[in-house]
């Protein structure tokens, strides 16, 4: 069985545009992917880092979601991910954002992620995806963050 995933993609060291670009082909080896507009956002931690690249992908696979998650994280070391501190900088972060229409919440996972409704550097980019999208019966397009957000559009849908 075919489930629709959207996994959240950030980076703010090193070639950003090139690390998520090298994992948008790495998320290809596990289905068929679509991806928003790629944005450059302020950090929502720390504020002495660089700012970020940001984007969503669709991803529909085959893949149960600790198996997804297993690939995402080995994907973030292969770029050479490491957490120096909370919210802080980093080569790569992937985010299993949804699954389906599941509700995951164990100790490696919780799905809808946390804070996708605060968070308009996801918000937006999902919104290119399906600008329909609902989480808990919301409709994003709805919510009051999109109507001053802080990021800029830096490539369309074809950056990656």
């Amino acid at each position: 069985m075919t489930i629709t995933a959207y996994i959240g993609l950030g980076s703010n060291l090193g070639d950003s545009r090139q690390i998520l670009s090298e994992a948008i082909a790495k998320l290809k080896t596990l289905g068929m992917v679509k991806v928003s507009r790629l944005y450059q956002s302020p950090p929502m931690g720390p504020q002495d880092q660089p700012n970020y690249l940001n984007a969503v992908a669709e991803l529909n696979t085959a893949l149960a979601p600790l198996d997804l998650l297993d690939h995402l994280q080995r994907f973030e070391q292969e770029a050479g991910r490491v957490r120096l501190r909370r919210w802080g900088e980093r080569t790569l972060d992937l985010d299993l954002l949804i699954y389906g229409n599941e509700k995951i919440q164990n100790e490696r996972l919780t799905v809808p992620h946390i804070g996708i409704l605060q968070r308009d550097f996801v918000v937006i980019p999902l919104l290119d995806l399906d600008a329909d999208l609902q989480l808990n019966g919301q409709p994003l397009k709805d919510l009051e963050l999109i109507q001053q957000p802080t990021l800029t559009v830096l490539a369309d849908e074809s950056w990656a």
